[in-house]
């Protein structure tokens, strides 16, 4: 197609003004904007196929008709000039114009964070958050420059990117005029752009410092000082990463790579949980240090946060072959160990069989038996209760959200995830408060049973889990229920969540099948269990969330009743172990929901809790950190 030049510089002044327009609608900050915008196309430039693909997957935006008008006019006055001149019609429009004004159309709309500046002479479209324009600010910050992201349009990969998320969470948590100099954002920013920039690669923990920040953005508004805390604070005391080299029944030599990584000890001596998985790598041992180090500050006592394991898998291991895995892993760490440094504790893939071995080897290593880790102390201490206190305390805490909603958990649906400990023990309590609890899952799938379960259909749970079989055999058994193959439990109707499976297990369609099948309350059981574009679902259906920073506390307080000197020599009850947990946990109900009221966060708001339980333990830490000066 050919056009006179003058129409092509015509078709310029058009896209500039429409941008300008845009700009003015969407409350952008226009600082100059000269005749040409270059967004460096770069690939594609030449790709037929690359410029007929949509960029954000959806409908472009259609102009009102104030702007249809203004075209019209313009292009009137453009063709009575044109008559009066003889202009060549030979020159060709380059299709990098075409791409061009298609992104500049679709920017305004779509790239709610951005501000138009020159930079050396040329108009560029800036990131308000990461004040880089052009390939700088839309390359991915994982370093990915395969092709696929070769491919992906200027908009679609930083709206991909985590820098650009965190940006649209800071913009949806102001309510005033989009200013890109307010103070708030450019420090909260800064924090999380630090951590992408050191760690780039670390998924799992920049999810769990961005949902963190984001917790503490008042926090920081109110005082500076505390971004220098958080960003000392996000940098781990010590990580050990070391080989664990062990030898199977055959004779065989094998290796996995072990972690155990010390994030804060400002409150006290470490307490961190080991997890044995093949998916275990430094970014999970720092998120859930990271977790571990916020539910012991928000616990009842002064405790440092710790996380560990390795990427070895027990399944299909046989008790002698995970016996030596357990001594090997423990040669390394035992140096590190101790009351008064870190005591470790069950996770996932590990129970009471590995941490009866990992005792064994460090007392063998360490010459003695001062402390000892939460776990297997059970069978020698007077102390009971402890391999049930996290679940029974997920229990508890949502039975305290309810009162203030003046209802009872006797009778509500509860769909749960996972077959572990954890998940058993939320059966177990749940039916002994009258609740209705109706689905476990596995990797494969999940069980759902219609009666609801009980405490024989229970024990026949642990008998399949035990035997290694499938929660399919479940079925054969009862009729009214059925087993679902490569799905998830979240799609059934329920009134109360309690996710304790995985780390972001609940993706925005399980959100969305959630909120559609009743759920009003999710209890997270496992440690960050949902996308943060879950729960920007669930904060939109007004879901209320129970942290697991602070429902799934019941764990560190069974452990430290443990070792505490009393319980040693006592020999509690069930009842009375009990009653304890029940008051730690409604201890740390009460600090959520004050610091959550202190900092403007309403009690029925889906955020009140989430917010509230991580301001309480940064506070907490934030203020041993500054009493013990830079160290």
């Amino acid at each position: 197609m050919l056009l006179p030049a003058e129409g092509i510089r015509m078709n310029s002044t058009m896209d500039d003004i429409n941008l300008i327009q845009q700009a003015q609608r969407h409350h952008l900050v226009v600082r100059e904007l000269g005749e040409e915008i270059d967004l460096e196309i770069g690939h594609g430039d030449d790709d037929h196929s690359f410029a007929n693909t949509p960029i954000m997957g959806g409908r472009p935006r259609e102009h009102s008709a104030e702007d249809n008008d203004e075209v019209k006019n313009m292009m009137a006055s453009s063709q009575f000039s044109n008559e009066e001149q003889d202009v060549p019609k030979t020159q060709p429009v380059k299709r990098k114009k075409k791409v061009v004004k298609r992104w500049r159309e679709e920017w305004a709309d779509t790239y709610k964070w951005a501000y138009v500046d020159v930079k050396e002479g040329t108009a560029r479209i800036f990131c308000s958050v990461c004040r880089e324009y052009g390939r700088k600010h839309r390359r991915n910050p994982y370093g990915n420059e395969g092709s696929r992201n070769m491919q992906m349009s200027a908009l679609e990969e930083h709206n991909n990117s985590l820098l650009h998320k965190e940006a649209l969470r800071l913009q949806m948590a102001s309510k005033d005029k989009i200013v890109v100099d307010k103070t708030i954002y450019v420090k909260a920013g800064s924090i999380v752009e630090a951590a992408l920039k050191r760690d780039p690669h670390e998924v799992e923990f920049i999810q769990s410092v961005q949902e963190a920040v984001h917790a503490l953005d008042r926090v920081i508004a109110k005082n500076s000082h505390y971004v220098n805390i958080m960003e000392r604070l996000l940098e781990p005391e010590r990580m050990l990463v070391f080989r664990v080299p062990w030898v199977d029944d055959r004779g065989e030599t094998h290796v996995n790579r072990g972690f155990r990584v010390h994030f804060n000890q400002a409150l006290g001596p470490c307490r961190g949980g080991i997890r044995f998985h093949p998916s275990m790598n430094l970014s999970i041992a720092k998120f859930l240090g990271f977790g571990q180090t916020l539910k012991n500050a928000l616990s009842p006592y002064r405790l440092g946060g710790a996380a560990g394991g390795s990427d070895f898998d027990p399944k299909g291991k046989t008790d002698n072959e995970i016996m030596r895995f357990c001594q090997s892993f423990m040669n390394e760490i035992y140096r590190y160990l101790g009351p008064d440094k870190d005591l470790p504790s069950e996770e996932m893939g590990v129970g009471t069989r590995e941490m009866g071995y990992l005792l064994g080897q460090y007392r063998r290593l360490a010459g003695h038996f001062q402390g000892s880790f939460t776990g297997p102390r059970i069978f020698w201490s007077g102390s009971s209760l402890r391999t049930e206190a996290t679940g029974y305390g997920l229990v508890f805490f949502v039975q305290l959200m309810l009162a203030d909603m003046n209802k009872e958990i006797k009778g509500l649906r509860c769909a749960v995830s996972g077959s572990g400990k954890i998940t058993m023990h939320v059966l177990e309590k749940l039916i002994a408060y009258g609740a209705l609890p109706i689905t476990v899952s596995d990797s494969k799938g999940y069980l759902v049973d219609e009666d609801g379960f009980d405490y024989v259909k229970i024990s026949f749970l642990r008998d399949i889990k035990a035997q290694q079989r499938s929660l399919r055999d479940y079925s054969k058994t009862y009729a009214r229920s059925k087993y679902y193959d490569e799905a998830k439990p979240w799609s059934e109707r329920c009134d109360v969540a309690f996710p304790c499976g995985y780390q972001n297990e609940i993706d925005q369609s399980d959100a969305m099948s959630l909120v559609n099948s009743g759920c009003r309350i999710l209890v997270e059981g496992s440690n960050m269990p949902c996308t943060p574009e879950a729960v920007d679902v669930f904060k939109k259906a007004n879901v209320l969330i129970a942290p697991a920073i602070a429902a799934g506390a019941g764990g560190v307080v069974a452990g430290e009743l443990e070792l505490n000197h009393e319980c040693n020599l006592l020999n509690w009850s069930p009842e009375d172990f009990e009653s304890k947990l029940q008051e730690a946990m409604k201890q740390i109900y009460q600090r959520a929901l004050k610091a959550a009221n202190d900092f403007g966060y309403q009690k029925e708001s889906p955020e009140a809790l989430v917010h509230g339980a991580v301001i309480s333990a940064f506070l907490t830490i934030a203020q041993a950190m500054s009493d013990q000066g830079c160290v």
